[in-house]
């Protein structure tokens, strides 16, 4: 395909784009079949949602509570009630969080591994030839990337890792979404990564 398409005008980049995405798509069957068909990656973002729902409702209970007690200098017990309940939920939201992250480890290990073959392929085929024109020129930043491995002094000529790089980000994330592979907004706000952040509250 890669041949066919690279006898095309823009074909290099044609060829980029179309394995990207044909990797993108390879990449979320292999996390479906080893992760998001699984009985315990649902169960553990079900219980996200429904914790992240729960917290909400009684951040927004806790505030219409603080404005009616405003005119109250000393706190009530049934504040300092709902704020131990809110610790608790937050708690087990960031564990159900953290332990998503540990499901997605085995999947995720697969994945960088066929994202390495095929960026080896792609750059065995690629290899010191412009597959793009940006329309500007990018911050040197930027086009220490974007200018890697081509010959010339031309900052708009855009490499095959570059384009790569766009494509990898920009297809699986929107193909997440569509599929509805993508992770529950509430397990990133609630840090409870791998290396989760060490909780203020606790001396």
């Amino acid at each position: 395909m890669a041949s066919a398409l690279s006898s095309l005008r823009y074909g290099d980049s044609l060829s980029v784009v179309a394995i990207s995405g044909a990797t993108a798509v390879l990449c979320e069957a292999i996390s479906w079949l080893l992760i998001y068909r699984t009985t315990t990656y649902n169960s553990l973002r079900a219980t996200i949602e429904r914790h992240s729902r729960k917290l909400d409702a009684m951040k927004s209970g806790s505030s219409s509570g603080a404005a009616g007690a405003s005119g109250s200098s000393q706190p009530t017990a049934s504040s300092s009630s709902r704020a131990k309940k809110m610790d608790r939920v937050e708690t087990s939201l960031k564990d159900a969080a953290r332990e998503l992250s540990l499901a997605k480890l085995k999947s995720g290990a697969v994945v960088a591994a066929v994202l390495f073959v095929v960026f080896g392929l792609l750059n065995s085929l690629f290899e010191g030839r412009t597959v793009a024109k940006l329309p500007f020129a990018p911050v040197p930043l930027v086009q220490r990337m974007s200018h890697r491995g081509i010959p010339g002094n031309d900052p708009t000529d855009c490499s095959m890792v570059f384009l790569y790089f766009l494509c990898s980000i920009s297809i699986r994330t929107n193909l997440q979404k569509l599929l509805g592979f993508a992770p529950p907004r509430a397990a990133a706000t609630a840090g409870g990564g791998l290396f989760p952040m060490p909780d203020p509250k606790v001396n």
